[in-house]
């Protein structure tokens, strides 16, 4: 008996050490105007995704002004903290994990990497409107007991100039949520981002320039991703934190992997396939590492059928190729 059981230890030790653990397969849950229902979640499940990203909005009227405004009555019901905890719940109900991502939009579209106050007063009116805004989503996280909360999106001016504020709000965070916390960093941001320590994720938006070409070829891509991921695997072994793509997709267009991070309304050549080609090969690249946590696509609207499609060259994967790529590794990656 005794040789029996020491064999079960160590089949036990050794089917531990060979476990794979499961990543991220995650979407960007886009806000709507309306609550959600069933029938806008059963995609996210068909998807065999096992994660969304949940993002309330709080609003600035210039990159210059020190309010964030959040909770109002003008916002869409998905943007404010009543719809935020109505979708976590039913995601919830339907077995998806959620980082609950609120995020800043600045009017016109203005880049929130470049929010920055012209004088301390307003430095510290600022910083006090958006602790108030992220300290609410932080309790709201608690209470809906969500698994991931990132507390700010693409601030790099408001990180390199403001450290000690963000020191700070990350410790008053950790004394209402007690879950796991990122940050989202831009592309060309994370490595000079200064408290991934104090944080649990490196988190990243992933929209980094891999080629060139109209329709580039996997291999092009793939030599394209190998300058980038160097630098990733240095810092998630220097802070001992795993890397998360809080953000990743590709627009549906021609030089899709030349600027990923375009997001005007230009017309271009609508291109399936290098979309396509290029959400698998990030796949390829990133999901066997185990220095990777995982990733959300972006992005995924609540009315699948109506949106995507033919004539479509933004981010969405829904009703392209894209999409039944990522049906697939999801599929596949799901343990």
């Amino acid at each position: 008996m005794k040789k029996i059981g020491l064999l079960f230890l160590v089949f036990l030790q050794l089917a531990c050490a060979g476990q794979k653990f499961s990543k991220m397969n995650g979407v960007s849950f886009v806000a709507s105007r309306n609550e959600v229902t069933q029938d806008h979640i059963d995609p996210v499940v068909a998807l065999n995704a096992s994660h969304a990203a949940v993002m309330p909005f709080g609003f600035v009227r210039d990159l210059n002004s020190p309010e964030v405004i959040f909770n109002s009555e003008r916002q869409w019901f998905g943007e404010t903290e009543k719809g935020a905890k109505q979708y976590v719940a039913l995601l919830h109900d339907n077995g998806i994990s959620v980082m609950l991502k609120p995020q800043i939009w600045v009017s016109r579209g203005l880049f929130t990497g470049s929010i920055v106050m012209g004088n301390e007063k307003d430095w510290q009116i600022f910083e006090s409107s958006y602790a108030d805004f992220i300290i609410s989503y932080a309790a709201l996280a608690e209470d809906s007991k969500i698994d991931v909360f990132c507390i700010g999106t693409e601030l790099e001016l408001f990180v390199k100039n403001r450290p000690e504020f963000w020191t700070n709000l990350i410790q008053k965070v950790k004394e209402v949520y007690k879950g796991k916390l990122t940050y989202a960093a831009n592309w060309d941001e994370y490595t000079r981002t200064p408290f991934w320590s104090d944080l649990d994720y490196i988190g990243i938006d992933a929209y980094f320039p891999l080629s060139e070409e109209r329709t580039p070829t996997v291999e092009q891509l793939k030599l394209g991703w190998q300058k980038w991921k160097k630098p990733m695997l240095e810092l998630s072994k220097k802070v001992n934190k795993p890397v998360v793509f809080t953000e990743f997709g590709y627009r549906s267009m021609d030089f899709t992997a030349k600027k990923p991070w375009l997001v005007d309304r230009n017309e271009d050549q609508v291109n399936f396939e290098g979309q396509a080609i290029a959400t698998k090969v990030l796949f390829d690249e990133f999901w066997s590492e185990d220095w990777f946590a995982g990733g959300y696509v972006w992005k995924w609207f609540v009315n699948h059928d109506k949106v995507g499609g033919a004539t479509d060259n933004r981010f969405t994967p829904q009703n392209k190729k894209a999409e039944e790529v990522i049906r697939n590794h999801f599929k596949s990656n799901s343990f």
